[in-house]
């Protein structure tokens, strides 16, 4: 970067207040946040994970508290389990202090049985897990061919979207503005924006954190034919990436050969849900069970900050808001069936459609004396509307098995499809008129395809200890975009030729693949 480059950035500083006195906007998340705080991860006991989490009608294992509560139901006795393991990123190149391998504390809960008649138990349950592992490194790179991530800025400019009292204006376009395009002409002081073309682009992106459930659950049975269960949820999430974005551009005539923008943008918060599940053997003479299960959206509350700089160690914009987020409903219907001591197969379908997620701005906030706090909240319409069109309904397969040759040992094994998430042509539009876009530090997006997972594991039993293991191994391949494109109303030039600014990205093809390996220690009572 030349003598010129650097000398805007070192005037960051004086425009970081501009950007934190305009927070009084009230703050929202984007598709692509919805999109990850709303899935999980296959994850919990290690017997759980080994037969691929195919267990909502089998029950009898504390990791479906969270998927069918009713599962609890089916517990004769009292368990208490913990589980931890290691998370291997596979292909994953080192980037910032980000490791391809992080041990993982993944599970810790107990289950209390009480007979309440010669059939019929009534049972407690508690257990934390790890729904989502945030951890991944994601690396790109390809050539731009004339378009770059500040000329978004420059055509938005020119389409009339930068006005202050747009919503449509971002953190991003105002670092630009601020450092990087917009000019002065000597002669007659106006001010101008002016366009770089990019010549190739290097993205690195290092995520962490997760998503902690903590589950309490009552559930029983009636006649041992019938099992009802009911599960109250609380969520903890803590979401942490830190992105470098770097730009070579093309020959232009101030002679800047690049630019780089860093990111730090974290999430952070808790919300809540509920669970309820029914699990019954339409044969009284079969163990053969169907389970159905549903869940209510997870109602959160959340922060958003972004600590943005261009070029080196200079703060251009801070921000910190926060905001409502509601997922989807969940919907289930599994299928379970032992034979003798030895077998068990399970089956699970599930469904939720991402594409109502909804963002909500939290329009105002007081204390009452005599109530305490109170909050009003609104969906975003224009950020909910993008989310239909970027997001579907998303079914989710389990199969899973369990043979015990022994008493004492089990080999179990389990497989996954979780369908695409996004749909064909989806974008992180940083042009619609919402608050998802103003408090927007980076352009970025991946549309991730289907997810698959395998699972494996073994179990032994040692009079009332059970020690357990599981592997993992789960792949998604995605498109990977730096900007989205974009394009100039028609103009007409300075020869009189009307022209049409093109600012056009091609995706990259990146994948994210991961192995896990989960041990559970247990000891029933």
């Amino acid at each position: 970067m030349n003598i010129k480059a650097i000398t805007a950035v070192m005037l960051a500083s004086a425009a970081a207040v501009q950007m934190q006195a305009q927070s009084e906007v009230p703050a929202v998340g984007d598709s692509y946040d919805a999109a990850a705080l709303s899935t999980e991860d296959l994850n919990g006991t290690a017997r759980y994970v080994g037969m691929g989490g195919a267990m909502d009608a089998l029950g009898a294992d504390i990791s479906t508290i969270g998927t069918n509560p009713a599962g609890i139901g089916l517990f004769r006795k009292g368990q208490v389990s913990t589980s931890f393991g290691f998370v291997n990123l596979q292909d994953a190149a080192s980037f910032a202090n980000a490791n391809k391998t992080n041990v993982s504390f993944d599970q810790i809960g107990v289950v209390l049985s009480t007979r309440t008649g010669v059939s019929s138990f009534l049972n407690f349950g508690f257990n934390y897990h790890k729904s989502r592992n945030f951890n991944q490194i994601l690396t790109a790179a390809a050539k731009l061919n004339g378009s770059s991530q500040s000329l978004q800025t420059t055509l938005k400019d020119m389409n009339g979207l930068l006005n202050k009292n747009s919503l449509a204006y971002s953190q991003l376009d105002d670092i630009y503005l601020g450092n990087l395009l917009l000019q002065e002409d000597p002669d007659t002081h106006e001010k101008y924006v002016v366009g770089y073309g990019g010549d190739m682009y290097d993205f690195n992106r290092a995520t962490s954190g997760y998503i902690g459930n903590y589950d309490i659950n009552i559930s029983g049975n009636i006649k041992n034919r019938l099992y009802l269960g009911l599960t109250i949820g609380i969520s903890d999430v803590h979401y942490k990436d830190y992105s470098e974005y770097y730009e070579t551009l093309q020959p232009n005539q101030d002679h800047i050969d690049g630019v780089l923008i860093s990111d730090q943008h974290n999430i952070s918060g808790t919300g809540f849900n509920i669970k309820a599940g029914a699990i019954f053997r339409p044969i009284e003479e079969s163990p053969f069970r169907i389970g159905l299960s549903v869940a209510t959206p997870t109602f959160y509350k959340l922060t958003t900050e972004n600590y943005t700089t261009i070029g080196s160690n200079v703060d251009k914009s801070a921000a910190s808001e926060d905001f409502r987020f509601n997922t989807p409903w969940k919907f289930g219907i599994s299928l379970g069936h032992t034979i003798g001591n030895q077998i068990a197969l399970g089956a699970v379908y599930e469904y939720a459609d991402y594409g109502s997620c909804d963002m909500r701005t939290i329009d105002d906030a007081y204390y009452d004396y005599y109530d305490g706090y109170h909050e009003n909240s609104s969906s975003e319409f224009y950020m909910n509307q993008l989310t239909k069109k970027n997001l579907k309904g998303v079914s989710t397969i389990k199969l899973g098995g369990e043979f015990r040759p022994d008493k004492s040992f089990a080999i179990r094994l389990g497989y996954n499809h979780v369908t695409p998430m996004f749909n064909k042509g989806a974008v992180r539009d940083q042009t619609i008129d919402s608050p998802g876009v103003y408090y927007a530090s980076t352009t970025d997006y991946t549309n991730w395809g289907a997810t698959d997972r395998i699972t494996a594991g073994v179990g032994f039993t040692f009079d009332k200890f059970r020690f357990d293991l599981a592997y993992q191994y789960s792949q998604r391949n995605g498109d990977f975009y730096p900007f989205m494109s974009y394009y100039s109303a028609d103009y007409i030039d300075a020869d009189n030729v009307r022209q049409t600014e093109v600012n056009e990205c091609s995706p990259v093809s990146v994948s994210d693949k991961r192995h896990q390996v989960l041990c559970t220690l247990s000891y029933s009572f």
